[in-house]
């Protein structure tokens, strides 16, 4: 899987590469999210991590793919800010630690197996301060049978998350709330949500 995403951020641009995602740029603009110590999880070329910073925030950014940290980090250089873009396993962090006001996931927990998401949990829930925000995007719909089928059998995790499986998950340490999202769409994939999550005391 690392090699997989390393290659394709090496040689060419995955499709989620470029402009910071519009629900972070809103809930920032809103001032729903204010300047304080942030992560980006899995950051791909840093485009939300470089958003966060050029609006004051102090900003860790994380991929385990070293071909996007290298993108990312000229990126930053490019847009004149700072940024600690780290090489580092989400399921096995070696160089972070927190506690992080701010956690960013577009897209990095949704492809992980279910093994892998536990040990995410392990690892990354206790980066968030008491009253953190986390920002989790991710792909989300009814599966069919084929695609449960899928997820079984694919060596590199999942396809979307279930309705529902976000509140199960994280509702021991957060509060949560869904602030956006589609479903029932056309083609594939068939929907998506963004949730805003409140750390527990």
């Amino acid at each position: 899987m690392r090699a997989l995403y390393n290659s394709w951020y090496r040689f060419g641009t995955p499709p989620w590469v470029g402009e910071a995602r519009q629900d972070l740029v809103a809930l920032v603009s809103d001032g729903t999210l204010a300047p304080c110590r942030a992560i980006d999880l899995g950051c791909g070329e840093g485009d939300n991590a470089v958003f966060l910073a050029r609006r004051g925030f102090d900003v860790t950014a994380v991929d385990f793919a070293p071909a996007a940290i290298g993108k990312a980090r000229a990126k930053a250089r490019a847009a004149g800010v700072d940024v600690r873009f780290l090489v580092d396993d989400l399921t096995d962090l070696r160089h972070v630690s927190g506690p992080f006001g701010l956690l960013v996931d577009y897209g990095t927990f949704d492809d992980l197996s279910e093994a892998q998401r536990r040990l995410y949990l392990r690892n990354v829930v206790p980066l968030a301060a008491p009253g953190a925000k986390f920002l989790l995007w991710t792909f989300e719909w009814e599966l069919t049978r084929w695609e449960k089928a899928a997820v079984k059998l694919l060596p590199f995790g999942g396809i979307a998350l279930e309705p529902g499986y976000v509140e199960a998950t994280f509702s021991r340490d957060f509060a949560i709330e869904r602030v956006a999202g589609e479903s029932g769409l056309k083609g594939w994939p068939r929907g998506w949500a963004a949730y805003l999550m409140t750390r527990r005391a």
